[in-house]
C-alpha cells in the first residue's frame, strides 16, 4: 500500500509529492494528461521567485526530475473514482487497476475554456495566452485582444493597457458583464477599445505565428479582421472535480470548497491547487497549496 497518492501531475501536485517524500512517505502521482498542468503552457516564466527567467516546460521537467530523484512513482493513468475505507482508500484508474493509499491528495487543476476554433492549440504560446500575469510583458508596446467580458476578462485586460500600445476588447454579449467599478477603470483609459456583440470566427496566422483575428457582429453583419500581436482569451476556467464530489464538497462553480488547510470532509482526502475554490490562482499559490496538503496528509497517516 502506497502511504499517498496524488491525483494530478501540475505544480500543486508535484510539489506535494516533494514536500511527502522528504517526510519519509511513499507517494504515487497520478496524472491523466501530461506532467506539469497549464504551466507548460507558457513559453517564459518570470514570476517564479529566485528564477528569472526560464519555460513553463523547464520548470515542469525539473519539478518531476525533482521528484522522481526523492522516490515518486508516476504514472499516466485517469482516476475514475475514489472508495473510502476509513484507514485507507482505494483509487480505480481507466487502465482496470485498483491502487490502495493511506491518504489522497486531489491535485486536479482546471482547464481554460476555449474558443473552440481552428488552429487554437497550436497557437497556444505563439499569440494565445491566457494569462496578463504571466505573458503580459511580452507584448509590451504591442497590440493584443482580450476575448471575454467578465471580471476575469476586464482584469486581465487592466493589467495590460498598462503595457500594451493598444487593447481591443472583444465580448460576444450586448454588453459587458463585469462589475461597473472594473468596466469604469479599464475604459478611461485612451488605449483600451471595446467591441461587443461579436464573435471570433477565425484566427490568422503568419508563419506559425498570430498577426489577426476575424470577428463577425452576432447579427450577422460583415466580417471584420483586427489585426493584432497577441490574443488573451478569458472566458472561463472549468474544474474537473465531478467524479470526488462524493468525498469532497464542491462550490456552485464546481471547484473544491476548502480553506488553505486544504481539507475535505473526507478524512484522509485533502485538496491543492487551482482546483480549490481561491481568489488566486497563480503557479506560487499551487505550490503552496501543495505543501500544505502534503504536511496535513502526513500528520494524517501519522495519527493512524
Amino acid at each position: 500500500m502506497t502511504d499517498i497518492i496524488v491525483i494530478g501531475g501540475g505544480p500543486a501536485g508535484m510539489t506535494a509529492a516533494l514536500y511527502a517524500l522528504r517526510n519519509g512517505k511513499t507517494v504515487l502521482i497520478l496524472e491523466k494528461h501530461g506532467f506539469g498542468g497549464q504551466i507548460t503552457y507558457s513559453p517564459k516564466v518570470e514570476n517564479w521567485p529566485g528564477t528569472a527567467q526560464m519555460s513553463g516546460n523547464e520548470f515542469a521537467d525539473r519539478l518531476l526530475d525533482q521528484v522522481m530523484a526523492q522516490g515518486a512513482e508516476v504514472d499516466l493513468a485517469e482516476v475514475l473514482r475514489i472508495e473510502d475505507h476509513g484507514d485507507h482508500k482505494t483509487v480505480y484508474t481507466d487502465d482496470g487497476q485498483a491502487r490502495d493509499a493511506k491518504a489522497v491528495i486531489l491535485a486536479t487543476g482546471v482547464k481554460h475554456r476555449m474558443l473552440g476554433l481552428p488552429g487554437e492549440n497550436e497557437l497556444i504560446g505563439e499569440g494565445i495566452s491566457f494569462c496578463a500575469v504571466c505573458d503580459g510583458d511580452f507584448y509590451s508596446g504591442m497590440t493584443v485582444c482580450v476575448a471575454g467580458g467578465g471580471n476575469s476578462a476586464l482584469q486581465e485586460a487592466i493589467l495590460l493597457s498598462g503595457k500594451c500600445a493598444r487593447v481591443i476588447m472583444l465580448q460576444d454579449l450586448p454588453e459587458f458583464t463585469g462589475e461597473k467599478k472594473l468596466q469604469e477603470i479599464l475604459f478611461s483609459r485612451p488605449n483600451v477599445e471595446k467591441r461587443t456583440g461579436v464573435r471570433i470566427t477565425a484566427l490568422n496566422t503568419e508563419s506559425g505565428e498570430l498577426h489577426s483575428v476575424t470577428v463577425e457582429p452576432q447579427n450577422g453583419g460583415e466580417a471584420e479582421k483586427i489585426s493584432c500581436d497577441g490574443l488573451f482569451v478569458a472566458i472561463g476556467l472549468i474544474p474537473e472535480n465531478e467524479a470526488f464530489a462524493p468525498l469532497a464538497e464542491l462550490n456552485a462553480y464546481g471547484y473544491f470548497e476548502s480553506d488553505e488547510t486544504c481539507t475535505t470532509k473526507t478524512p484522509g482526502v485533502f485538496v491543492a491547487g487551482d482546483c480549490r475554490s481561491k481568489s488566486v490562482r497563480q503557479l506560487t499559490t499551487a505550490a503552496a497549496d501543495g505543501s500544505a496538503a502534503a504536511l496535513a496528509a502526513c500528520r494524517f497517516i501519522d495519527a493512524l
